[in-house]
């Protein structure tokens, strides 16, 4: 009887572990991603409106966004021309390809040209 419960114990706890890890990696709503370079040239926010701003310049690059303590806003790869922007007091952002993607953070274009493959930063809102 005993090894029952304890077994109802652990699928119970591993339901609620997996249910919150899934709600954790649903990207938030406060982003915008764009898939058309020609759709946004007219309508590109102005990377000094945002805390975060990433823009890819080069093929693409896998990046990932989270705000510090843990919600992931974005885990996803960005072709050419495609964008990110977010505005949260504190983000760590992973980038594979640092020298594909122009980073912005509170306005500022960031010098990642001598960062290695998967670089990753810390962003705070000024």
């Amino acid at each position: 009887m005993l090894a029952i419960a304890g077994a109802v114990l652990l699928l119970v706890t591993l339901v609620a572990l997996g249910g919150f890890f899934l709600w954790q990696s649903i990207p938030s709503s406060n982003s915008a991603v764009l898939d058309d370079a020609a759709e946004m040239s007219s309508s590109d926010p102005d990377p000094g409106d945002t805390t975060l701003y990433l823009r890819v310049v080069g093929d693409s690059s896998d990046v990932l966004v989270r705000e510090s303590g843990g919600q992931v806003l974005t885990d996803t790869t960005l072709g050419h021309g495609q964008y990110v922007s977010y505005d949260h007091p504190s983000m760590e952002v992973h980038i594979s390809d640092p020298g594909a993607v122009e980073v912005y953070t509170n306005g500022e274009l960031q010098d990642l040209s001598d960062e290695p493959d998967d670089a990753t930063l810390s962003v705070r809102a000024d």
